[in-house]
């Protein structure tokens, strides 16, 4: 099965429907899921010759935000959605 890569036209149909105004972040590393602001937008070539645009986050070191919101890590299917254990009565202090 061919891996499809996600195209510049692609990107701006996705980014089309959300809100111009609202900032743009990256989700980056499945295993341990932060929060990075993009900076940049860099075209180049890749060893084939194909034009590759790449987005990149910026070089202040306030660029990585933290964790990524659970809820985040949970539509990208990076974490399944957690649920809290089942709760077990409480014992009593006479021993019950």
């Amino acid at each position: 099965m061919a891996h499809t890569e996600m195209t510049v036209a692609d990107l701006i149909d996705l980014l089309s429907g959300c809100d111009r105004s609202a900032p743009v972040r990256q989700a980056m590393n499945p295993f341990f899921p932060m929060a990075h602001r993009l900076a940049q937008v860099v075209q180049s070539v890749d060893e084939t010759g194909r034009t590759v645009v790449y987005l990149a986050e910026g070089p202040d070191e306030d660029t990585q935000f933290g964790h990524l919101p659970p809820e985040v890590a949970v539509a990208l299917a990076w974490q399944g959605p957690a649920q809290a254990p089942p709760r077990r009565p409480r014992r009593r202090a006479d021993g019950q």
